[in-house]
């Protein structure tokens, strides 16, 4: 059964204002989203930091010549950003979807 929207707000600052995952208060699943929300954005920085450090190992290759551990430097920062990258983006899209499903909102997929 899902919760009934909340009225809107004229304050900002109204914790009732508050998306439903910003403001989890005593209940366990939205307090369960939050952290996955929060791991979810810790995932997709370390897989695009991941990205990023294949790119410029790949640059000072290009510059030095591709020794074999700049060949596997590069080969293994794509797989873990890959591995930590999409999981962490479709649990993240899972996650803010049930946050518009709680406010009411219509599915936009």
């Amino acid at each position: 059964m899902s919760r009934p929207a909340r009225p809107p707000s004229e304050d900002p600052t109204d914790p009732a204002a508050l998306p439903p995952s910003a403001n989890p208060g005593d209940d366990p699943v939205l307090q369960r989203r939050a952290q996955v929300l929060a791991w979810c954005d810790r995932g997709q920085r370390t897989g695009y930091a991941c990205f990023g450090l294949a790119m410029l190992v790949f640059v000072v290759g290009f510059v030095v010549q591709f020794r074999p551990w700049i060949v596997t430097t590069i080969v293994a920062l794509l797989a873990v950003g890959s591995i930590v990258f999409i999981p962490a983006v479709i649990f993240g899209y899972a996650a803010k979807a049930a946050d518009k499903e709680d406010r009411g909102e219509k599915f936009g997929y």
